[in-house]
């Protein structure tokens, strides 16, 4: 079997569609179209569906990505590593969620760039959950850190933390409502204060509600905003409750210019995930960085 078909197969396979794989093919998509068909009638099987829009794996197409994929991204290990001289660097492309890439994720991995023979040129790029995996599985990143885990053989995921979400606002509002009050009513007490989240569906704020409160917010957002930094400075301004994690606004609390709201026995947590597609552990710069970070995670409790 050709390996070059198999290569485009597998593009094709991750990216959902003939002409984004081309793109990172350098192919015409009638190129790629003719591959596949190629490759289809030497296995005497249909590998994709065409849809309007893309295209989907038929069984068979699954089972051939999740066996030659991994073969083929050592295969390009191999070569590329045999490319590069004693003075180059490879290149990791990281995917994750704005707030905990930066906070988190790139200072743990900017450790593993320097020049010790074993470093590697870092990029970043920000996006949900969604376009990360999306991207990952399209091979535009090497590793992602997601909120979702991904379903399916082309995609491995590695829990890497867990992230507790506390319901904070400015102290003035606490003066406003009373402790008392918030003590013995709950939600009901919160129900008249503006939001500030990161989207207009509320995801922080109605996990928080439905895993404390088994309820529902009442209130839509005033303020949305998608980066939790900026949710962060809002509610330090007085601009309205938010659902933080723990570690972003534990600055803020231990000076006081925000305070929690509720102390639930069970507070809510989000787990985040380390995927790669699956096979490309094999390469040393992608499993050094899954490795450094699952062990920067032991830390950050």
């Amino acid at each position: 079997m050709d390996l070059a078909l198999l290569r485009t197969f597998v593009t094709v396979h991750r990216a959902g569609s003939f002409t984004r794989a081309a793109a990172l093919l350098g192919l015409s998509q009638p190129a790629v179209t003719s591959q596949i068909r190629t490759l289809e009638r030497q296995l005497g099987k249909p590998l994709f569906l065409r849809q309007a829009r893309g295209v989907t794996p038929t069984t068979i197409g699954d089972e051939l990505a999740h066996k030659a994929a991994p073969h083929l991204d050592a295969l390009v290990e191999i070569a590329e590593s045999g490319l590069d001289d004693d003075s180059s660097l490879r290149t990791l492309h990281l995917a994750g969620p704005p707030e905990f890439t930066a906070e988190r994720a790139l200072p743990a991995l900017t450790e593993l760039t320097g020049d010790d023979g074993q470093g590697f040129a870092l990029r970043a790029s920000f996006g949900t959950a969604e376009e990360t995996l999306e991207g990952l599985a399209a091979g535009h990143h090497d590793l992602a850190i997601s909120t979702a885990r991904p379903r399916g053989a082309l995609l491995t995921a590695t829990p890497l933390c867990d992230e507790e979400h506390v319901l904070v606002a400015a102290p003035r509002w606490v003066e406003r409502i009373g402790a008392e009050e918030l003590r013995l009513k709950g939600a009901p007490a919160l129900e008249d204060l503006p939001l500030v989240e990161v989207h207009e569906s509320l995801p922080l704020v109605s996990h928080y509600w439905a895993s404390v409160f088994d309820s529902r917010p009442a209130a839509s957002g005033t303020i949305v905003v998608p980066d939790l930094r900026a949710v962060l400075a809002c509610a330090i301004a007085g601009a309205g409750l938010a659902v933080l994690p723990r570690y972003l606004c534990a600055p803020a609390l231990a000076q006081g210019t925000i305070v929690t709201l509720h102390d639930p026995a069970v507070p809510p947590l989000r787990t985040y995930f380390l995927v790669v597609r699956t096979g490309t552990l094999a390469m040393s710069h992608v499993a050094r960085a899954h490795e450094w970070l699952l062990r920067a995670a032991a830390s950050w409790g």
